[in-house]
């Protein structure tokens, strides 16, 4: 039965504000009380109804008072640890559903309830000790992508807590052949920072049924601001869910390698259901003149960015994760259906906490966004976002194609795309007065080299409906030409987890709720193809070893980097000059050969280390010469460097 409303002055307190609230205040817990507010201009009356568990249907209910701001405040006197909250508000003379409101920071199972929770209780043994590993400069990153699903569940993982935050935090785990996986494959592939999927509270998978092996990439929000429950050991205990999140991500500084969180602000899973649709009906939203939701996303909905609140909230979201769980970094899903401003709000508040705190995601949308078009951050508009970088389909169309068609790229055979990928070699910048077309990248940190993520084909894949007729050898050379490109550009690089173990997801280019058996890493093919492996391992440390890979500025890069002419268009040579400054090669030649039949190139006379040829890499190098031509085996690259 519920329980009337209780105006008791021992127990409640109406609070005030000498200056406006923030949006992540909406419970802040204290052993002698917690004071609750949430933000709402429609509100006629709203109400905060308190539970002992997740489960019953009493409530205590309390009535809130509203500021001159359009917060709405109370304030619990007695230690709340443990109990459960949601709010509803009165609009038009109607009580509407109950939510956890916007900014829930623990959450029930499958996110229904907001909890009170003792944030500082969740922390793990030495977490007032955590650091971010050292970074100099963004352009000196390698990204890698991975679910946690996909990352863990092969039986062959060797991993105990398979598809849980804790699966990172494992260490000497490998396959049956015993070559390392989980955590210790990371550090020994040589990658620096950590991209996971969506890691928020989502909506497609059902916390109360995990035994039944649901799946789903998460791009769809409930509660933007708790982990989600599906990745903890015991979802139905919000603060589990907290504590092993911060116990991946503090495991993973502790191997040198930073986190980056997958982040959808753009669309919410569903309007009616979510706490931005039911707290302040459409005011979070996009409309169209008729009234109905916009949709640039393709999910039903788009966000708002550009009104006060929703920039605020994504604002304080994003700093909060920095915060409260040491996040590294931001990608951005459909970034292009953000407002340029916002962005570089966050930006700045990033700033404040870390500068090197990454913002980097996707320049375009699904659909056209109901906001014009020249004011959202599409990637054409990154130059006006300084140092919020975005991926670049250019130099992925141009190495394996686009997604939308089966056609070959430059790594299979396809020279019409050169020109792209010399653009996207230089970081697509403004390159020697726009010899490869407009630069968007105001600085290459901007442009995220990348040729496959999670959405599409995989690269086996790619390759495999673009060039089925070619043999497996070859297409293997093709992978890992075209990785190469990816690891000797000029902007942050970016690998999909999995390629360097020849993954495939069947032919399935879309496998957001594919099962585990389409969407694992095979952890078996470390042995298989131990070659490919060890290949992009070298390659990622040759991309760290030579600072003329990552010369960080668009300065820089027009000053050392000189494309070089070539006999054939299946060839693309280019030179990093005057190196002695700042690399420990005096100079570097790149010959990355597209084509079927080996090449020749020439080149200035120099005594070289062979970092890379015929498909065969090594930091260390793999021979000398003393030359000024080479011929280029077919689809691979030769890596010269200077002495």
């Amino acid at each position: 039965m519920r329980k009337l409303f209780l105006f008791i002055l021992a127990t409640l307190t109406l609070v005030g504000c000498s200056k406006q609230p923030r949006l992540e205040d909406e419970c802040l817990y204290s052993s002698s009380e917690t004071r609750f507010c949430f933000w709402s201009p429609v509100a006629e009356q709203m109400e905060l109804r308190l539970y002992d568990d997740a489960q019953t249907d009493e409530a205590t209910i309390y009535s809130l008072k509203k500021d001159k701001y359009d917060f709405w405040h109370v304030s619990v006197k007695s230690d709340l640890a443990g109990k459960y909250y949601t709010i509803r508000s009165c609009q038009n003379g109607e009580w509407g559903a109950e939510s956890p409101g916007i900014f829930a920071k623990a959450v029930s199972v499958n996110g229904l309830r907001g909890a009170v929770v003792d944030l500082s209780a969740t922390n793990p043994a030495g977490w007032q000790d955590d650091q971010r590993p050292a970074m100099t400069d963004p352009t000196d990153i390698v990204v890698y992508e991975t679910h946690l699903r996909d990352f863990t569940m092969s039986p062959a993982s060797g991993i105990e807590h398979k598809g849980k935050f804790l699966s990172l935090t494992e260490q000497g785990t490998t396959t049956p052949d015993g070559l390392a996986t989980g955590i210790d494959h990371l550090k020994e592939l040589g990658i620096t920072h950590l991209q996971i999927l969506p890691m928020f509270d989502y909506g497609s998978i059902d916390e109360t049924t995990l035994a039944s092996g649901n799946y789903n990439w998460g791009y769809d929000p409930i509660n933007y601001n708790a982990p989600e429950g599906g990745y903890s050991t015991d979802p139905y205990n919000p603060a589990c869910r907290i504590t092993e999140a911060k116990q991946m991500i503090q495991a993973l500084h502790k191997a040198g390698i930073r986190v980056i969180m997958d982040v959808v602000y753009n669309h919410t899973y569903n309007v009616a259901g979510c706490a931005l649709g039911r707290v302040v009906p459409q005011y979070f939203y996009r409309l169209n003149a008729d009234g109905t939701y916009a949709n640039g996303s393709g999910c039903g909905n788009e966000t708002a960015s550009d009104h006060e609140m929703m920039r605020r909230f994504m604002v304080e979201s994003v700093c909060y994760w920095a915060r409260e769980y040491h996040v590294d970094g931001f990608r951005f899903d459909l970034m292009g259906i953000h407002d340029q401003e916002t962005m570089r709000q966050i930006r700045a508040a990033l700033d404040n906490i870390d500068p090197t705190i990454l913002t980097y995601g996707e320049g375009w949308a699904a659909m056209a966004p109901a906001y014009p078009y020249d004011s959202l951050a599409m990637k054409q508009w990154t130059y006006k976002m300084p140092r919020v970088g975005a991926f670049s389909d250019d130099i992925r169309n141009a190495l394996i194609g686009s997604p939308f068609d089966h056609e070959r790229g430059f790594a299979s055979g396809n020279t019409a795309s050169r020109q792209a990928l010399c653009f996207g070699l230089a970081g697509g910048i403004n390159y020697h007065d726009n010899e490869f077309g407009d630069g968007w990248s105001g600085e290459p940190m901007q442009h995220v080299s990348y040729i496959t993520c999670h959405d599409n084909y995989c690269l086996r894949d790619r390759i495999e409906v673009s060039a089925a007729e070619e043999t497996e050898e070859t297409k293997l050379r093709m992978n890992k030409l075209a990785q190469t490109a990816v690891l000797v550009s000029q902007g942050m690089t970016f690998i999909y987890g999995g390629e360097e173990l020849y993954r495939t997801k069947r032919g399935i280019d879309n496998s957001y709720q594919s099962p585990d058996s389409i969407n694992i890493i095979p952890w078996e093919n470390k042995l298989q193809y131990n070659n490919l492996y060890e290949y992009y391992r070298q390659m990622i440390q040759i991309r760290r070893d030579h600072r003329g890979f990552r010369l960080g500025s668009a300065e820089l890069v027009n000053k050392h980097l000189d494309f070089l002419p070539t006999q054939t268009e299946s060839l693309v040579a280019f030179r990093l000059k005057d190196l002695e400054s700042i690399d420990t090669a005096k100079s570097i030649v790149v010959l990355l050969n597209g084509s079927n039949e080996p090449v020749e190139a020439m080149f200035p006379m120099g005594e070289y280390v062979v970092l890379a040829d015929n498909a065969q890499a090594s930091a260390a190098g793999l021979t000398t010469i003393s030359a000024m031509q080479h011929t280029v085996a077919p689809y691979s690259a030769t890596i010269l460097a200077e002495k």
